[in-house]
């Protein structure tokens, strides 16, 4: 993005995929004149539709796309070293699709207002705002480790998903940092430590800043979507909790 930061954006990340999802959001975006997207990475990994996400995401204009970690692997690892959401998507894309994922930045700041990320400044790999406890429940991290993280970035806009978790904070100096929550993946379930995240709402979801006199502000949007295509690829690839996510929202209800 060259040009200058227009007052109102769209942030998404964490499509994993599901191309029924993203486009439900960019309908949306369309139809709220937005047309600049941020989109903070982890593009198609999973059992869904990455061939077809990262045609849709490539072909749009006035996306800037960050790599996330999943990105990462899709694009770098050895497809026999990788999960089994990426491979799947692997084996879906195209090469000249893995390379514009292999080509895409980390991190990124604009105009020195903004500064992107998928997981935090340094690790595409840990959560900004959120932390996994002793007893594997998830929560906000304390205030004092998110604001180590955002240490030398004095820019008014923070931008990080992986998480998956719509969330926003006010940080020291009035900067806000966002994580717009994820468009494609409403739940996940992870090894490293054993946790699980969820969101208890099926829709996809996305972020729009906007930048008035008292500096941005962050709203949520949850935009409902025929998930049904999405469930059943799901499904087919033996991905019960996917499918769970994806159809409720929930993999564990006594989460």
């Amino acid at each position: 993005m060259t040009r200058p930061i227009p007052p109102r954006l769209a942030v998404i990340a964490d499509v994993h995929g599901n191309a029924d999802a993203l486009a439900a959001v960019l309908a949306d975006i369309d139809a709220l004149g937005l047309e600049s997207i941020l989109n903070l990475g982890d593009h198609v990994s999973g059992p869904l539709a990455a061939a077809e996400t990262a045609a849709l995401l490539m072909a749009r204009e006035g996306m800037l796309c960050l790599r996330g970690n999943h990105d990462r692997w899709v694009a770098e690892l050895a497809p026999e070293a990788m999960y089994g959401s990426d491979r799947l998507a692997h084996d879906q894309l195209s090469a000249a699709q893995r390379d514009w994922l292999r080509g895409l930045p980390a991190t990124a700041t604009l105009g020195g207002e903004i500064f992107l990320c998928h997981g935090t400044p340094r690790s595409d790999l840990a959560y900004w705002m959120e932390e996994v406890r002793e007893d594997g429940r998830t929560g906000r991290r304390p205030l004092a480790g998110i604001e180590a993280e955002a240490a030398g970035l004095d820019l008014p806009l923070l931008l990080c998903a992986h998480s998956h978790t719509p969330r926003a904070l006010r940080l020291s100096g009035g900067r806000l940092l966002v994580n717009p929550g994820s468009v494609g993946c409403p739940g996940y379930v992870d090894d490293d430590p054993p946790h699980v995240m969820q969101s208890g709402l099926p829709d996809a979801c996305y972020a729009v800043l906007e930048r008035g006199a008292g500096g941005w502000r962050a709203s949520f949007r949850h935009i409902p979507y025929d998930s049904a295509r999405m469930v059943g690829l799901a499904r087919a690839a033996g991905r019960a909790e996917w499918a769970a996510a994806l159809e409720t929202g929930w993999i564990d209800r006594a989460g």
